[in-house]
């Protein structure tokens, strides 16, 4: 399978129809077509349902838009890799994973003096969960990443940020707890909760209040805290998170946990992978920051 007929299937689906791709992709609608035809016969499946002015993708179809986005996307990178060989250090390009966390603020600064001592380097920060952000590391998709414990780094290397992130609620300024200056763990009992769908971050969350996750009151789970705000303000439930993470709009408070629960970030990537002179350098940076041999 070329990873041309993949580009071409991808455009089909962003534009909707195959005159719209033709045109992005400045060949004709006919070969387009042929080349569309030429992909289902090697997959031996139907990718699209033709409607009216519009194509809608099937099961299959689907299922390989997913997979065509993460193969051009490493593709891509691997070319710039390469690309990046050809100049060695100070003009390459980093792709870095980032959490929801205080320490995107030591990521940013740490960035901030790398592109300053080498302004023709390029960079992506791709913002997720710990898990979708792990998934792209094992795929090639970042070079390296900072996420937050719990997380089992057997695969990975590591450096330990000095700064913990301690956890909380986060409430709604007019909640009854908001008044209180610590959450205590029979705080949490029978409190309606928003909770991280991770497993370990839940089992962390029930070893603190000492109990099983089944006792708790969770009403949602949630991966990314910008949606859940509203929820929050409003009172339909508080959200369990760490004190770093970004919170939009008023009306919300941040309450610790009492007996203080505080976990690290670390700046994590792949054991056995090569890496590009720029993705070393950076490193380099990091650990001469934090004076760590580690």
């Amino acid at each position: 399978m070329e990873i041309r007929l993949l580009k071409y299937f991808v455009t089909i689906v962003s534009e909707g129809t195959v005159s719209k791709a033709a045109d992005v992709l400045h060949i004709t609608q006919p070969t387009l077509s042929r080349q569309l035809k030429e992909l289902e016969t090697q997959l031996d499946t139907q990718l699209f349902v033709r409607e009216k002015n519009h194509l809608r993708l099937t099961e299959a179809g689907l299922f390989l838009k997913s997979r065509a986005e993460e193969i051009i996307e490493l593709t891509d990178n691997t070319q710039q890799e390469f690309f990046d060989r050809k100049k060695q250090l100070f003009s390459g390009h980093l792709t870095i994973g980032c959490v929801e966390a205080d320490n995107s603020d030591t990521m940013a600064l740490i960035l901030e003096e790398f592109i300053a001592d080498y302004p023709q380097v390029t960079f992506n920060i791709y913002t997720e969960t710990s898990d979708d952000i792990v998934e792209r590391l094992d795929k090639g998709l970042i070079d390296l990443a900072i996420l937050l414990e719990p997380i089992n780094m057997e695969k990975y290397h590591r450096l330990v940020l000095p700064r913990t992130e301690r956890w909380g609620l986060l409430v709604s300024a007019e909640s009854f707890l908001a008044e209180s200056q610590t959450i205590q763990p029979a705080d949490l009992m029978g409190t309606p909760l928003l909770l991280s769908g991770r497993p370990d971050v839940q089992q962390l969350i029930a070893q603190w209040a000492n109990c099983a996750v089944t006792d708790l009151n969770v009403v949602g789970n949630f991966n990314l805290s910008f949606n859940i705000i509203p929820l929050v303000a409003r009172q339909v439930a508080a959200a369990v998170s760490i004190e770093g993470a970004p919170v939009y709009g008023s009306g919300i408070k941040f309450v610790p946990f009492a007996p203080s629960m505080q976990t690290n970030c670390v700046l994590a990537w792949r054991r056995e992978r090569e890496m590009t002179p720029v993705v070393r350098e950076f490193i380099r940076y990091f650990r001469k920051a934090f004076a760590t041999k580690k």
